[in-house]
Order: C-alpha cells, then sequence, then structure tokens
C-alpha cells in the first residue's frame, strides 16, 4: 500500500522543510498525531536519529506510541522516517521539497513495507486506511501551507 499528495506552497524548501523535519511540530498539523518528541541523544533531524510519536488512530483511538527512525535528511531536498515494530520498518513516511517558480511543491508519501501482513491488510480494509491517509496527508500539507504563507506576525 502507498499514495502520495504534493501541494503548492508559496515559500522557500529550507524553510518547509524546517517545519516538517523538526518532529517536535508534528502535533500541530497532523490529523493522528498528537506529539512528538526526540529520543536518545537526539536534539534535531539527522540520518538514523530515533523519535516516537503519540498517536490518536482516526481522530478518535486507540491511542498510542511509535518509535521512528529517520530515513532521509537532506535540508530543503527531503525528509523521511520509518515507523518500527521493534527494529523493523512497517510504515514508510516521506517528504519531497521541490522549487518551482514561486515556491515548493511539497509532496508526502506513504508506503507500507511489503509483508504477508500488509497483503492481508490490502485486502481487508486497506483501500480504506489508504483513502484515510491521503486525506490525511492533504490536510497536513494544508495546515503546514496556511503556516508558512500566513503574512509575517499574523496568527494562522
Amino acid at each position: 500500500m502507498r499514495a502520495s499528495v504534493a501541494v503548492f506552497m508559496a515559500a522557500p524548501a529550507d524553510e518547509i522543510w524546517n517545519i516538517v523535519a523538526d518532529v517536535r511540530n508534528t502535533g500541530k498539523f497532523s490529523p493522528e498525531v498528537i506529539e512528538a518528541e526526540w529520543l536518545d541523544d537526539a536534539t534535531g533531524p539527522a540520518l538514523g536519529a530515533r523519535f516516537r510519536g503519540h498517536v490518536r488512530r482516526n481522530e478518535i483511538g486507540p491511542v498510542y506510541w511509535t518509535t521512528c527512525r529517520v530515513t532521509a535528511c537532506e535540508p530543503g531536498r527531503e525528509f523521511g522516517f520509518a515507523v518500527l515494530l521493534g527494529d523493523k520498518p512497517v510504515n514508510n513516511w516521506h517528504y519531497a521539497f521541490t522549487p518551482v517558480e514561486g515556491g515548493t511543491e511539497v509532496t508526502e508519501s506513504f508506503r507500507m513495507a511489503d509483508s504477508v501482513f500488509t497483503k492481508a491488510f490490502s485486502v481487508l480494509g486497506g483501500q480504506l486506511r489508504t483513502r484515510r491517509n491521503i486525506r490525511d496527508m492533504r490536510k497536513t500539507l494544508e495546515r503546514i501551507k496556511a503556516v508558512v504563507e500566513a503574512p509575517s506576525g499574523q496568527p494562522s
């Protein structure tokens, strides 16, 4: 299972990347993630850094924590992380920042790891989850867009 959403933002890629890559901001933008925090000695985005996210699935529950590892970290270009089950990646989230005239096209995507579970889930409800993820990715990106495009000093 996989999908992506792209949204144009009238802001520089570096500015948007700084917001996205600081996972402590995730709760401000994501419909499902309540908060996130860096783990171990991590104080910011770096390849291999770990963090945990506090999730409220479907915005109603269940509520749980996930551990994640940064898998892509190139300022102004891309940021990605894997959601882990133990040490095994089960879902991969990725943001790509493409400079275009007047701003940046930001693409958020997810790709679930290929497994027996994923194949079964795909048949038993994966389409609903994919639709939900697409809707939530769009909401997340639109919320980020509102912040980066807000006039300076104005609340968003």
